[in-house]
């Protein structure tokens, strides 16, 4: 069966958060998922911490098996685990300080946005009024990455920042959980020719589940298929992905709007409560995609060869 490529989920970014929640991943062939550790609020401190509880606890788990390598995703796939990486939604948590990109790598975090939302030392957000792009420092952070084998990730980002990604970056850039803006118009979805400038560094737009982004709140297979369709005639098989940015902190998330309006608009809330793919809907794309006529190889791209090609070039 092909390796299913989750780029994008989320436990509850707390010391005592429950790495079970990820079991939820469980099926019948090999499984990576890539869990965030840390986004704008977050400092290097809290995010090693949770680096230190999840690895622990992940690595405890029987069904579990943390993944810094291609290897480990192999075996963890060989021995029945699900492999978990990690990720940074923002570039906060480094603390200004470029060296600690090469800390967060060798804990294991392969990718990282420069911003969430809206502008810091970085860039500019996607829900920033003014996209002035990359900072310098931004530019140097892509160069940095680079080196230190992690992957830059527009989503969350403006749309300028991530076109200027594409331009700096000497590897694959990814949007690891994003859906298409032709498909629905959402701010936090990317433009054509954003996805365009992705392909072009070999990189892959991720589609996503979030209901909002996969419009109007509907996180069905139909719906991330639209847009999967759509990624796939503009860029090509080779550039297109899947993550889930499933909340399992969901009830946190959802306050954190509520509770500050300023940074999140209402295009996160019109709809009403955000509803998420679940991870067990997710886990059966391979079988709505072959449904409709998709080609195995075309299948095994999307679901994850394509993520894994990108890993394959950049850790």
């Amino acid at each position: 069966m092909a390796l299913l490529w989750d780029q994008h989920a989320c436990l509850p970014l707390q010391p005592d958060a429950d790495v079970g929640y990820l079991t939820r991943f469980a099926r019948s062939g090999p499984t990576y998922v890539s869990v965030n550790v840390g986004y704008a609020p977050q400092t290097f401190v809290d995010s090693t911490n949770l680096l230190a509880h999840f690895t622990s606890h992940i690595s405890a788990h029987p069904g579990l098996a943390v993944a810094t390598t291609l290897h480990d995703i192999d075996a963890a796939g060989e021995r029945g685990q699900i492999a978990i990486g990690f990720d940074l939604e923002d570039s906060n948590p480094l603390d200004g300080d470029l060296d600690n990109v090469h800390r967060f790598v060798e804990l294991g975090v392969r990718t990282m946005l420069p911003t969430y939302n809206h502008a810091n030392a970085a860039g500019c957000g996607c829900l920033d009024v003014t996209d002035t792009g990359l900072t310098s420092w931004g530019r140097l952070l892509v160069r940095e990455m680079n080196s230190a084998g992690m992957v830059p990730d527009g989503s969350h980002c403006s749309a300028r920042t991530g076109l200027e990604l594409c331009e700096v970056s000497a590897k694959p850039v990814i949007y690891s959980h994003s859906c298409m803006r032709s498909v629905w118009e959402h701010p936090r979805n990317i433009t054509d020719e954003q996805a365009r400038e992705c392909a072009r560094t070999g990189g892959v737009v991720g589609i996503t589940g979030v209901g909002i982004f996969l419009g109007p709140n509907t996180p069905t297979l139909d719906a991330m298929t639209r847009h999967l369709e759509y990624a796939v005639e503009l860029v090509g098989i080779d550039h297109v992905g899947v993550s889930t940015d499933h909340s399992f902190d969901a009830d946190d998330f959802l306050a954190e709007i509520r509770d500050h309006p300023d940074s999140f608009d209402d295009s996160y809330t019109r709809w009403g409560p955000i509803e998420w793919m679940a991870p067990e809907v997710f886990v059966t794309l391979g079988a709505h995609l072959s449904g409709r006529g998709w080609a195995d190889t075309d299948v095994a791209a999307v679901l994850g060869g394509n993520f894994r090609r990108v890993a394959a070039v950049s850790w």
